[in-house]
């Protein structure tokens, strides 16, 4: 046999080992030594707890070790297709994050010391998925009733070998592992449509979520930003509908267009790619909202009124709506056609979000429909359009789900909600007996920072910690005990108006996705944070092994000052407090600008500091292992005036606050960021110290106002101007308190612009807020703030300032 037939692998995780794993196939090797089991351990070792993760249902822990190292066999049953899959990628992880090659053969019976990978229908975990795993003397063995379960069981074994950064052979525990998922349906949502994401990157998310026993991956192929999936029928959609010209193109590295699409052989490949990792592929296609691309494309055939418009530039919510007429209904259906022969999977995701109706209340041809259908409004309507999609699956063997605004025009008998705003859907739907499947915003959606920290990259303001995504339960404690069975499972969402790059996709989903795996895999029983984040070290060594960028934000060292800035511009003396969001690890720092080591001193208490005092701190496992890179804080009379924009206050509180780039699709990892709220263009500068203060200097851009309110565009304030561009205004204490100065704004609309602008003002005395807002139109580019910087009267106005 031929270990490499139908075999796929990523090209980062397999290439060096196929040819290994091919020869090990064709000429038997010679035998290696039976890995020895060590015993006479320290009891207490047998009951350290295991950094595996998602935590499993049963582990029980012995006295001793098996030796795995370079030689060790993977054992497999002769002509098995399945199982060769999850060797062949086990062996590929070993190798990658160990450095071990581990030979696969197919053989009748396992190889003494070997790791048998073995299907038995009398395995003594009975549910589907699941598997036992037992280190013995005589070796590592993995037994389950399904492929499924073997491949996870794998999954599993790969983590026993993994305990920590080194390299070559390892010890693994004799253990007894039973374990199987709570859930079914165990997601990752990667919306495509608004940052097109090429096939290698669909590839590392799908290798990820395998190590995280994660099953289905939601894709989302289209929105009013983009349409991403080949359809022969309808060439325009990629041909127009994958393409659109971002704000500011041709400037700061922007290109004039950007976009992007799947071929359907690069879909099929996917689907396969992800078939052999045992993750199914729910594609969506979002409908009746979220649909400008395909209305870009063939308006005439989808469009309501029928007139052309381009592929949507803003974020947030577009009006563009398919049309309810038979021709439009008929489109879907011969798109719908194509999407199910391309993707298996049995359920098929039409969107049905933020559907907002103006373009079908206002037109006559459909407000005329409706009468004739005897639906009440256009909320029905749209409960209408999903029954007539709802149908269509039927009869083609699928079912329909969609997010949980479908609820509100009533559901189709036999269709699924996935709930997004919170967990009331989720509550609604299984009331009425539909099946649920959560992603809550306020838990799953990981396009939110993982943290309140200033080196955090674009998003949402606020931020979704790692603690906040692994507390959710997902069955709503308001469902009772029947109701919960229709709670199919979980998933995270990740969506990319600000993700424009693999490393940006990165450092939002890790390692939050390992909290969303365990709350989607292990019982309630056996979920703990204290143990979660226990095993969560060796978790980020497996990452970094496997060139997953990870995000270290929730360990990484946040530097202050103990009473803040304005105890020492007082003449107070300095201390500096070290802390993370996680409370954990090891804090050490130095005060000579060099980056700390393990060896450097731990933080331990706060600690004096003399301007000016550069101060570095990184923040490690108990074992010296880096848990965070270094972060450096400046201390001087300079920095300490200085309010950088996630130092300001939005005004007033609520709003709509992003942190957005300079441009909308600049795709660096140093691309400057402004904290905005779309409502209110005004700043508070908190408790600023004025005591011979004279000005301010502000570091002002503009940036695109790219973002569709459609509802909510009446909350955006406008401030009167009294010049032609407007001003930037500085009140004292509040946004109604006495004005301190104003400053003009420059001609010009230039996105990306960046400029500074000066302020001089009456000296006053004491700590006071300052409101700083804009008079700008709201209808021309959307000013921001990077920074503030307090003058003292001594200090000369900068050359060219405004």
């Amino acid at each position: 046999m031929s270990v490499s037939a139908g075999v796929k692998c990523s090209l980062s995780w397999c290439s060096a080992v196929l040819l290994g794993l091919a020869l090990a196939a064709c000429s038997r090797v010679p035998e290696p030594a039976p890995g020895p089991v060590q015993v006479g351990r320290d009891a207490a070792e047998a009951q350290a707890p295991l950094s595996l993760i998602p935590a499993p249902v049963q582990v029980t822990r012995r006295a001793g070790t098996l030796r795995i190292g370079a030689g060790t066999v993977i054992s497999i049953p002769v002509n098995d297709a399945d199982t060769l899959q999850a060797a062949t990628q086990l062996a590929a992880l070993v190798q990658r994050t160990r450095g071990l090659v581990l030979p696969v053969r197919a053989e009748a019976e396992a190889t003494p010391g070997s790791v048998r990978l073995q299907p038995d229908p009398q395995a003594p975990v009975e549910q589907a998925e699941g598997y036992a795993l037992d280190v013995s003397a005589q070796g590592l063995e993995v037994r389950a009733r399904d492929a499924a379960g073997v491949y996870y069981g794998a999954m599993t074994a790969w983590q026993l070998m993994t305990p920590d950064a080194a390299r070559g052979e390892v010890q693994v525990p004799i253990v007894q592992i039973r374990d199987w998922p709570r859930f079914g349906w165990r997601g990752q949502h990667l919306d495509v449509a608004r940052h097109f994401l090429d096939v290698d990157t669909v590839k590392h998310v799908l290798d990820a979520m395998a190590l995280h026993k994660l099953n289905v991956f939601h894709w989302h192929l289209s929105d009013d930003q983009g349409w991403r999936i080949e359809i022969k029928q309808y060439p325009k959609l990629t041909e127009i509908g994958a393409w659109r010209t971002p704000p500011g193109a041709g400037t700061h590295g922007v290109p004039q267009r950007v976009g992007g699409f799947y071929t359907q052989d690069e879909i099929r490949d996917i689907v396969a790619y992800a078939a052999e990792r045992h993750i199914t592929v729910l594609p969506e296609i979002d409908m009746p909202g979220h649909a400008r691309a395909a209305v870009a494309a063939y308006p005439d055939e989808v469009g309501v009124d029928g007139v052309r418009t381009e592929v949507g530039t803003n974020w947030g919510v577009d009006p563009y709506l398919f049309d309810t007429s038979p021709r439009s209904l008929q489109f879907i259906r011969n798109v719908l056609d194509e999407v199910l022969a391309l993707f298996p999977s049995t359920y098929i995701h039409i969107g049905g979000d933020e559907a907002i109706k103006d373009q079908w209340e206002a037109s006559p041809t459909i407000r005329a429909q409706m009468k004739q259908l005897g639906v009440k409004d256009a909320h029905a309507m749209q409960g209408w359009f999903n029954e007539q999609l709802a149908q269509y699956l039927t009869a083609k063997g699928r079912r329909l789900i969609g997010w949980d605004e479908i609820l509100e025009g009533g559901l189709p008998a036999n269709a699924s909600v996935m709930s997004w705003r919170g967990i009331e859907g989720a509550v609604s739907a299984a009331q009425k007996g539909h099946d649920v499947v959560l992603a809550p915003a306020g838990w799953m959606y990981l396009n939110y920072p993982q943290t309140a920290r200033a080196d955090e990259p674009a998003g949402p303001y606020d931020a979704l910690p790692l603690s906040r995504v692994y507390e959710l339960d997902p069955v709503p404690a308001a469902l009772t005990a029947e109701q919960g069975k229709h709670v199919l499972g979980v998933q995270g969402a990740l969506w990319t108006e600000y993700v424009t790059s693999p490393w940006h996709v990165d450092h939002a989903l890790f390692p939050r996705l390992a909290a969303v795996a365990e709350v989607a895999w292990s019982s309630m029983q056996a979920r703990g944070w204290d143990g979660f984040l226990a095993r969560l070290p060796a978790q980020l060594q497996r990452y970094r092994a496997l060139g997953i960028d990870a995000s270290d934000t929730a360990f990484a060292a946040d530097i202050t000052l103990d009473g803040g800035r304005n105890a020492v511009l007082d003449g107070q003396p300095g201390k500096v407090v070290l802390g993370n969001q996680l409370k954990a690890g090891q804090i050490h720092y130095t005060t000579d600008g060099s980056a700390p080591t393990f060896a450097s001193p731990r933080y331990s208490a706060p600690f004096a500091i003399t301007l000016p005092v550069t101060v570095s701190a990184a923040v490690f496992a108990d074992d010296g292992l880096p848990l965070a890179a270094t972060r450096t804080q400046r201390f001087d009379d300079a920095t300490l005036r200085r309010y950088g924009t996630h130092d300001l206050r939005k005004c007033p509180d609520g709003g709509l606050g992003l942190r957005t780039p300079l441009l909308p699709d600049m795709t660096a990892a140093d691309t400057p960021l402004f904290d905005v709220d779309l409502f209110h263009a005004c700043w508070i500068v908190p408790a600023a110290h004025l005591d011979g203060i004279a000005g301010l200097r502000v570091e002002a851009s503009r940036l695109a106002r790219n973002y569709g309110l459609a509802h909510d565009q009446s909350k955006v304030v406008g401030y009167p101007a009294k010049t032609a561009h407007g001003e930037l205004e500085v009140h004292l204490d509040q946004c109604s308190g006495p004005l301190l100065a104003r400053v003009p704004l420059p001609a010009g609309d230039t996105l990306g612009e960046q400029f500074e602008l000066q302020a001089s003002m009456t000296p006053r005395s004491g700590t006071h807020d300052l409101c700083l807002r804009y008079t700008a139109p709201i209808t021309g580019p959307l000013p921001a703030v990077g920074a503030v910087h307090l003058i003292p009267a001594a200090t000369p106005s900068p050359a060219g300032a405004h």
